[in-house]
């Protein structure tokens, strides 16, 4: 059985993991972008994130989502989008209903991307809505990998600016990261035993309140 929930000095005594595979930026159309969708198509599970230019002043428009990243298990590609103009042959892995995406809180993700292009997203899990039938209530990414993997992530980039002219190397690693332990955490999930959370256990608890700042 997973713990119900975690605290941030229990997170802090777990090691420090992040994606160990390759990273692959893709910012133009080519052999690279095409490359990079022969292997998603090959994907039976897939790590589904994307990431947005913060806008820390109210007055200020949303900037919309600046990266995608998809995740195999060895492989993770970050599509800076708003530099790509073929939305329509990345788009369709997210609407095959044969390749299990899995993120958290997508459905924002989802309509961020489809203001690029419309498409019909299929096989997406969201783990925000399936951990508590594993009787977890915490769904931050952070706290859920530290439940479910035993591993602390970090998120010191998070707020990051996603539409710099370079990504750093600390950018791809946190970004490579969000989408691929979100795909781990799925397949530990699936192999193990449900323990729905009872009503009570689902009830909002103030003094276990979510982080609002890292929803994801």
């Amino acid at each position: 059985m997973f713990k119900i929930s975690i605290t941030p000095e229990e997170i802090e005594k777990m090691e420090m993991r992040s994606f160990p595979g390759e990273i692959i930026v893709i910012d133009h159309p080519g052999l690279g972008f095409f490359r990079a969708l022969e292997y998603l198509k090959k994907q039976k599970v897939l790590g589904f994130d994307t990431e947005s230019r913060p806008n820390f002043s109210p007055q200020h428009h949303h900037y919309g989502v600046a990266l995608l990243q998809l995740s195999g298990p060895d492989r993770a590609y970050l599509f800076r989008i708003k530099q790509l103009t073929q939305y329509k042959r990345l788009f369709k892995i997210l609407a095959a209903e044969h390749i299990i995406k899995v993120g958290a809180a997508v459905n924002d993700d989802i309509h961020g991307l489809q203001r690029y292009c419309d498409f019909k997203p299929a096989s997406f899990v969201d783990l925000q809505k399936v951990v508590w039938e594993y009787g977890i209530k915490d769904k931050s990414v952070k706290k859920m990998a530290a439940i479910i993997l035993g591993i602390r992530i970090s998120k010191t980039q998070q707020l990051s600016n996603w539409e710099a002219e370079q990504l750093s190397e600390a950018q791809k690693k946190y970004a490579a990261t969000d989408a691929w332990v979100c795909r781990e955490m799925y397949q530990r999930l699936i192999v193990s035993e449900k323990h729905p959370l009872t009503p009570e256990q689902l009830a909002p608890n103030p003094s276990h309140a979510e982080d609002k700042s890292d929803k994801k």
